[in-house]
């Protein structure tokens, strides 16, 4: 797959209700022109984001897994962590130097993902599940 059908395939999979949002605008400001009916608009608009749309969403929505772990749910996903977190396993580095490298990486995580009020708060959670993941592992 190359890089564009790549994107667009993901945009598909993820962003899918603001694409049909934006289909059912355009049909609804299609359809008066094209029936001659202007009471056609509000009727596909009505009909299509508010029952299409959450029926839609609620038929696609993911179901969690009833035997998946909890101590999975709580690893991060980002590699720079996870590395990290190996790494004070191991003992590579010491607690301090640990503090400090996770203190870098959550400010440079990107601004769109986490806000500044609860960039401390996502911090602490961080390092608290790293802690406990890290007190497991040298059991």
């Amino acid at each position: 797959m190359t890089g564009l059908s790549r994107r667009i395939a993901w945009n598909l999979r993820h962003r899918w209700r603001r694409i049909f949002a934006l289909l059912v605008i355009g049909i609804g400001v299609a359809a008066p022109l094209i029936t001659g009916l202007w009471w056609s608009l509000p009727l596909v608009w009505f009909f299509g984001l508010f029952v299409a749309l959450p029926v839609l969403h609620t038929l696609t929505k993911p179901v969690p897994d009833e035997d998946s772990d909890d101590s999975d749910a709580n690893a991060p996903d980002d590699p720079a962590l996870r590395a990290l977190r190996e790494r004070y396993a191991r003992g590579e580095i010491d607690e301090r130097e640990f503090e400090r490298k996770l203190d870098r990486l959550l400010e440079t995580e990107d601004a769109e993902t986490v806000d500044r009020s609860d960039a401390e708060d996502l911090a602490e959670r961080v390092r608290d599940g790293l802690r406990r993941e890290v007190e497991r592992v040298r059991e």
